[in-house]
């Protein structure tokens, strides 16, 4: 079945995965590489069904995010139990 973007870019050809094979060489890629592209792109315009390119950036971002504040709060317990500690030895001292 020809596939709409194929239309576009000025080819006639029976398949995306045609369009893709004839494409590939001629800008210096693999057809896999094309491939993965294309499905991106359809996934970012709402073609395919999947997680967007924003949503994975901000998805990561969120994660390191919650790496970041989980690193603070162990910092944070571990100088909480110290201070306690120190505040402890202080008051049996007196």
């Amino acid at each position: 079945m020809p596939c709409a973007w194929c239309k576009s870019i000025g080819g006639e050809y029976a398949s995306q995965w045609a369009a893709i094979e004839s494409i590939a060489p001629k800008i210096g890629c693999t057809s896999q590489t094309l491939l993965g592209w294309v499905k991106r792109e359809e996934v970012d315009s709402g073609e395919r069904e999947g997680v967007t390119t924003s949503e994975r950036e901000r998805l990561k971002a969120l994660e390191r995010e919650v790496k970041e504040l989980r690193r603070a709060n162990e910092i944070l317990k571990l100088a909480s139990a110290f201070f306690a500690q120190a505040e402890l030895d202080r008051r049996l001292k007196s």
